[in-house]
């Protein structure tokens, strides 16, 4: 393990029982994620779970003529490949790393072994699951009833939420196919937050100036996402908030 990284930097696994986080820590291993490394792609053989730590993966999903969107984001909150303990082995979405960092994963055969042995990981990962669809549900309709601005607020405090830093290295460009939007929308309503005081942008890197107005500003899906996943995942914050003491 490298001394600076931990497997309870994912807030899933430091919500396990000492014994269980014993018992998978030897089973984990840590993986670097570039920006855009493919993790997953469309219809493929899982064979690993994986718990960001310091990164953020993108869900997408993929037309035939190649355009694409975002569905859900994952991060330091939960893990990748949900489909090797719901009863899948592959997945309908890509996933792609969208903010560097590094992570732990799981083997499919020791994800599935643990996921009968242990009842805590069994609970864990289904309230996760249940939220992740909620996130998924609440993206598409956000996409399709919300504007640019509302959409871009909604994805700024998501990931966030999910970094340990208000800086987010991402190009317009990048966030426009998350979002499935036209590039000049993104460069239209990015002005208008770093005009308002809001971020500041260059260089491909979004610093957050002024996160209770980006609250103010986000339409309603980021407070159903984050409400539900608070709902369905307190015991994951009360022991970071124990842990903290």
């Amino acid at each position: 393990m490298h001394t600076l990284h931990a497997p309870q930097q994912n807030r899933l696994l430091a919500a396990l029982p000492e014994e269980d986080l014993d018992r998978i820590t030897s089973m984990l291993e840590i993986v670097e994620m570039p920006l855009g490394l493919v993790l997953y792609e469309s219809g493929g053989q899982l064979k690993h779970v994986y718990f960001p730590t310091t990164s953020i993966i993108s869900l997408l999903y993929v037309l035939e003529n190649g355009a694409s969107a975002e569905i859900a984001v994952v991060g330091n909150e939960g893990v990748l490949g949900i489909s090797l303990f719901m009863g899948g082995e592959t997945t309908p979405s890509r996933a792609v790393v969208q903010s560097v960092g590094f992570g732990y994963r799981l083997s499919a055969k020791n994800l599935k072994m643990e996921f009968k042995r242990a009842d805590t990981m069994f609970k864990l990962l289904l309230r996760y699951t249940q939220a992740l669809i909620t996130q998924t549900s609440q993206t598409a309709v956000c996409n399709r009833h919300h504007s640019v601005e509302q959409q871009l607020c909604r994805w700024l405090l998501l990931s966030l939420d999910r970094l340990n830093s208000d800086v987010l290295c991402m190009t317009q460009e990048l966030i426009a196919n998350m979002l499935g939007v036209r590039r000049e929308g993104v460069t239209e309503a990015a002005g208008k937050l770093q005009r308002d005081g809001l971020i500041s942008y260059a260089r491909g890197n979004i610093t957050v100036l002024d996160r209770p107005a980006l609250e103010v500003r986000v339409c309603e899906c980021y407070q159903v996402v984050k409400t539900e996943f608070d709902r369905l995942l307190p015991e994951v914050e009360r022991k970071q908030e124990n842990a903290s003491i």
